[in-house]
C-alpha cells in the first residue's frame, strides 16, 4: 500500500487528488497540508511515502517544504505538482531534492504511474516523465553558475566516475532510457543498469530526474 500525503493550499484540488487516490486499491490518503509547515509537520507525524507538494501556497513554500524534509532523511519522496506557467519553480523543487513533477492539468492516469513510479524506489521517474522534464522545462532552466564556471570533468560531484559512467551520465542527462543507452553503447541492459546504480551512489542522487539535474547543473549537458 503507498501512503500519500497531499499539501495543496486549494480545497477542492485536494478533494479531487484525494478521491482520484483512494479509488487505487494500492493507495491510501494519510493526510492533507494546506501549507508548506503543515506538509513538514505531517510527514514528520505519518512518515507518507509520497507527497503531491503543490509549489505556490501561503508561508512556507512548496520547495522550501520539499528542502526541509529532504534534509530530515525522511524516506519520504516529494512529487512536485506543478503548472506550465512554473517552470523555474519547478526546476527549484527539483533540486531541492524532489523525486520528480507533474503538470495539474495531467490525465488521471499519469498523476497515478507517477506515484507510483516516485514510491518505486530508486528507479522512481519513468523515462516519459524524464522526458517530460527535458522537453517541456530544460530550455528554461536558470543559468548555474557552477556549470560555466567549472569544467564537467573537474567538478567535485563528478570526481569519483569513470569514464563510461561520464558517459552513461551525460546520455542519461539527455533523456534516453536504459534500453537505448544498451543499444546505442553496445552494452547489456543489466550492465547499464549497475552503471546507473553506481552513478547515483557516487553523486549522490536520489533518482533518474536528480541524475538529469546534475548532468545539467555540471555541464555536462547543455540545453539546446
Amino acid at each position: 500500500m503507498t501512503t500519500v500525503l497531499i499539501a495543496d493550499d486549494q480545497p477542492m484540488q485536494r478533494f479531487g487528488f484525494r478521491m482520484l487516490l483512494e479509488s487505487q486499491d494500492d493507495m491510501t490518503v494519510v493526510g492533507e497540508a494546506a501549507n508548506g509547515t503543515e506538509a513538514v509537520r505531517q510527514v514528520a507525524d505519518h512518515h507518507p511515502d509520497v507527497v503531491l507538494m503543490d509549489i505556490r501556497m501561503p508561508g512556507l513554500d512548496g520547495i522550501e517544504a520539499t528542502r526541509r524534509i529532504i534534509a530530515a532523511g525522511a524516506r519520504t519522496r516529494v512529487l512536485i505538482i506543478t503548472t506550465f506557467d512554473l517552470d523555474e519553480y519547478a526546476y527549484d523543487g527539483l533540486r531541492a531534492g524532489a523525486s520528480g513533477f507533474l503538470v495539474k492539468d495531467a490525465q488521471p492516469e499519469e498523476l497515478l504511474a507517477g506515484v507510483r513510479a516516485v514510491a518505486a524506489g530508486d528507479a522512481v521517474v519513468a523515462p516519459s516523465l524524464t522526458r517530460r522534464l527535458l522537453d517541456t522545462y530544460i530550455h528554461h532552466l536558470p543559468a548555474s553558475p557552477s556549470s560555466t564556471a567549472v569544467p564537467p570533468r573537474q567538478d567535485p560531484r563528478l570526481s569519483g566516475l569513470t569514464d563510461r559512467e561520464h558517459e552513461i551520465l551525460t546520455v542519461i542527462g539527455q533523456g534516453w532510457t536504459n534500453a537505448e543507452i544498451a543499444e546505442r553503447l553496445h552494452l547489456a541492459e543489466s550492465t547499464v543498469k549497475t552503471h546507473v546504480g553506481r552513478i547515483l551512489a557516487k553523486t549522490g542522487a536520489r533518482d533518474r530526474v536528480q541524475a538529469v539535474i546534475l548532468a545539467y547543473d555540471t555541464g555536462l549537458v547543455k540545453p539546446a
